[in-house]
This record gives structure tokens, C-alpha cells and sequence, in this order.
């Protein structure tokens, strides 16, 4: 038996019943993380009390990858920017949030796709600043090993990480695959 009701968020509830993970077994704030649509650069300065910050790690065009032309509706060798990012508390120094991005250029309005490659506000304040409307649609959720993402948050590699990738949809096409990613421990 499911605790989340397939009739308010049919794709949050498929993605929890594949990967799995039981919302009750999760800190109210980690359930906040897992299932919102809103941004959570706000939500986040609002639990942790501090501004957030994002610190790129690599930021690079290049094609989709392949994994990604379905539900992004895109033709092989359609250009994105792929973005690696931490959500950083600009007081604490800590690392909150691990972001992949996957963004259609060309289907965002220019002055936003200028702002997002050569600034360090986080996607959701940009949406904010120039009024995008936006429908996020989660079409994943998981549990996986922190891996390679482990130094970033002073955890072992094998440590749980809690993961979503949803879709950032606006003017009815897909302009955004983010993954977002947050040690198990966090927040509890």
C-alpha cells in the first residue's frame, strides 16, 4: 500500500513505487525534498537559515546524451548545456544539494540563457527574476551510493544518497532534465 495518493501526483507516485522508497521512513524535510515542485534554493534557505549559493563544477555544451532525447522530445544531436552544481551555504561553507542539469538552449529566451551561463544564481531564482512559468513533472526517484559525489559531502562513497530527476517543462516542451541529489543523512 502506497502513502502517497496517485490521484494528486501520478508521476511522483510511480517514481516512488519503482524506486521503492517509503515517504514514511524519511524525515518530514527529506519528504519536502522528494516530492515538491517548487524551487528549492528558497525552500532550502528557508530549512537551513542561510543564503544558498551554487558553485559550478563543470558547465560544457555538448550533445544530449541519448538516455535523455526521449523525454526531453529531442532529435539525436540536439545541443544542451550540461551543468554540474552544489547548493552552498554561503555562511556554514557546507554543501546541501548536488544538481546535474540537462537545458535545451534554444528553447529558453535569451536574456534567461545568458544569465544562467555567466552567472552563479541557482535555476530557480532565474526562473523567479524573469517570470518563466514552469511545470515540473518527477519521472525518477532513487537511492544510490554517494560514489564519486562522497568528498563533497564528507561521507563515505557507499553512503545513501537520495535522488530525483524531474523535467522542467515550459511553453509545453521540455527545456530542462535535473537531477538532484542529497546524502540520506541530511536533514533528519
Amino acid at each position: 500500500m502506497s502513502l502517497y495518493d496517485p490521484e494528486l501526483r501520478p508521476d511522483l507516485h510511480d517514481s516512488l513505487e519503482k524506486s521503492q522508497i517509503d515517504l514514511a521512513k524519511l524525515s518530514a524535510f527529506q519528504r519536502i525534498l522528494m516530492t515538491t515542485d517548487g524551487t528549492l534554493t528558497e525552500i532550502l534557505e528557508a530549512y537551513v537559515f542561510e543564503r544558498i549559493q551554487v558553485l559550478k563544477l563543470a558547465e560544457r555544451i555538448e550533445p544530449l546524451p541519448e538516455a535523455a532525447l526521449l523525454p526531453m522530445k529531442a532529435a539525436a544531436g540536439t545541443e544542451a548545456i550540461a551543468r554540474k552544481i552544489l547548493l552552498h551555504g554561503a555562511a556554514s561553507g557546507r554543501n546541501w544539494l548536488y544538481a546535474d542539469s540537462l537545458i535545451v538552449p534554444q528553447r529558453l529566451e535569451t536574456e534567461f540563457r545568458d544569465h544562467l551561463l555567466e552567472s552563479q544564481t541557482p535555476i530557480g531564482k532565474l526562473w523567479l527574476k524573469y517570470k518563466v512559468e514552469t511545470f515540473k513533472e518527477i519521472i525518477s526517484t532513487a537511492r544510490e551510493p554517494a560514489g564519486e559525489l562522497a568528498e563533497y559531502f564528507h561521507i563515505q562513497t557507499d553512503a545513501p544518497m537520495l535522488c530525483r530527476t524531474y523535467l522542467v517543462i515550459s511553453h509545453r516542451q521540455p527545456v530542462m532534465m535535473i537531477t538532484e541529489k542529497f546524502p540520506q543523512s541530511s536533514f533528519v
